[in-house]
């Protein structure tokens, strides 16, 4: 599933990385406990969340994670923004739930870790 997917069926926003949207994603996962993140080996991963911090871009860098899609509406701050610049980190938010989006996703092909 590349980015312009996952934007088009949550009508969602691309927050970093706007010139990365045909970048493809192969499974998602969801979780606001940073400690469950580390524990993938997954590539081409997206980390759905609601944690909105700089911990949350820390994680992803740490896991090699490089898309986070944010729900519930959460902003963005300017600080997540550059260090996800210097992550080469695609940030995306949608104003859907946890379980809504998982679950949209889910239906459009997006495969779980497990």
């Amino acid at each position: 599933m590349k980015i312009t997917d996952i934007v088009k069926v949550l009508d969602a926003q691309v927050v970093v990385g706007r010139e990365d949207m045909d970048y493809s994603i192969n499974h998602g996962f969801a979780s606001d406990l940073m400690s469950d993140v580390l524990t993938l080996e997954e590539e081409h991963l997206i980390l759905i969340t609601g944690l909105c911090n700089n911990q949350t871009i820390r994680t992803a860098e740490m896991a090699n994670i490089s898309v986070i899609l944010f729900v519930r509406n959460k902003q963005v701050s300017q600080d997540m923004i550059e260090l996800a610049l210097e992550n080469d980190i695609i940030i995306i938010s949608c104003k859907y739930s946890m379980f809504k989006t998982v679950g949209v996703l889910y239906e459009n092909g997006l495969e779980p870790v497990y």
